[in-house]
């Protein structure tokens, strides 16, 4: 089988490397790429949100099955276009990835499946807004209704920043405010059956502690040693099947990889928001524990034929990963900022998130979260300890990463 990958992000450098170590899979393409993927395939220049420069890549590549990383060309249609080109294609339509398109449209799903999520308000005004802060109380969560690359969620005590979060959007969703450890969970699908993977936590705040604005994610870990049993088995069955269920019901099943991110509160799991497509930084944790073949897995979700798939399998390792960003991220990354890596080990391997190669081929940073480093072990200390030890080894001056990923769990 020959997969191509779409997307240049740390997500699809993670995606190509699990791909490739399926027997199944004979070639790995991805479209563009970044530096750390051209050890694992061949990298494409493409417009990604472009569906037919897509679909005509896809074809001239030979793929048997097209998986598509980042939520902008699933909304784009992208995945429409490649599965009209005759080829399988892992990813919602365009339709079925409005559940994380529009924040309010996922709310309107949930609410008539019946699934456990936070009272809402979508707002269209600074008087609505106000409404909706006096109605649900501080802390104020407000979320812009569209995609915002993971920055369009404010979660403030401040009243003002809350009001001015909002302004100039033209619809935006106010939520209660959800208290408990949040968790992450992915969900392999081909729209009526469901395969789950095993759930991570992430860091979204920029700082220790927890401080500083949200981002696309500082961190993750998996295991979650905290995380009741049969809370997995619960949130498929109030979660995932009625929300699977609603979406075919009204013509727009939604087949791919639904991001269920969760609230674990004093009266049980709770859906904070629904994402199409696999998180990032959670992606780079899960991964290297899975031992199911992982393109012949997402290839029977394209297809419709996951029922003939068994439950995925985990190896009892523990995985951590750290995000390396640069300088001034999230507000404004320095980028150009030069970078030297040691040599994998056989417990860390570095992912490539925003790299680039300068017209020296020195690799540079050319974003905002520049690289994932992630370690696996016997435990969760054991592959802190690894991630944060290859840290050390890193030579880029104007990076930074958090110092307490999963530290607080051990």
């Amino acid at each position: 089988m020959t997969v191509l990958v779409v997307g240049s992000g740390g997500r699809e450098h993670a995606l190509a490397l699990a791909i490739s170590h399926d027997p199944g899979v004979a070639a790995v393409h991805i479209a563009p790429g970044n530096p750390g993927t051209t050890a694992i395939g061949t990298n494409h220049p493409v417009d990604i949100c472009d569906p037919d420069a897509v679909a005509r890549l896809a074809t001239e590549t030979g793929a048997n099955l097209v998986v598509i990383g980042p939520e902008a060309p699933l909304v784009a249609g992208v995945a429409d276009a490649v599965r009209a080109a005759g080829i399988a294609c892992f990813g919602p339509s365009a339709a079925a990835a409005q559940l994380e398109g529009s924040k309010a449209f996922a709310k309107q799903i949930m609410a008539e499946a019946g699934v456990p999520t936070a009272g809402h308000r979508v707002c269209h005004s600074q008087q609505e807004l106000a409404a909706a802060f006096d109605e649900f109380g501080a802390p104020y969560v407000v979320k812009h209704d569209g995609l915002a690359a993971g920055k369009g969620v404010l979660v403030t005590n401040d009243r003002q920043a809350a009001l001015d979060h909002g302004a100039g959007a033209d619809q935006v969703v106010v939520e209660e405010y959800l208290d408990g450890p949040e968790a992450s969970l992915f969900v392999i699908t081909d729209g009526i059956h469901a395969l789950a993977l095993q759930p991570a936590q992430d860091f979204k705040r920029v700082g220790d502690g927890d401080a500083g604005p949200n981002t696309g994610g500082m961190g993750a870990y998996t295991p979650l040693p905290w995380l009741a049993p049969g809370t997995v088995d619960d949130v498929m069955a109030s979660v995932v099947a009625p929300t699977l269920a609603r979406m075919r019901e009204l013509g727009i099943p939604f087949a791919g990889l639904l991001y269920v991110g969760l609230a674990i509160t004093s009266a049980g799991p709770k859906v904070v928001e629904f994402n199409a497509r696999f998180g990032d930084p959670e992606t780079e944790a899960v991964l290297p524990l899975l031992r199911s073949p992982l393109g012949q897995v997402l290839y029977a979700a394209a297809t419709g034929t996951l029922a003939e798939i068994g439950p995925l399998d985990f190896d009892d390792r523990a995985a951590v990963c750290v995000v390396l960003a640069a300088q001034g991220y999230p507000e404004s990354p320095h980028k150009g900022g030069r970078i030297a890596l040691p040599a994998d080990t056989d417990r860390v391997h570095v992912i490539h998130a925003g790299t680039a190669l300068d017209e020296t081929g020195q690799m540079v940073a050319a974003g905002g979260r520049v690289l994932v480093v992630v370690g696996t072990g016997s435990g969760l200390a054991e592959a802190r300890a690894a991630v944060y030890d290859q840290i050390a080894e890193i030579d880029f001056p104007t990076g930074f990463c958090r110092s307490d990923i999963a530290s607080k769990v051990i």
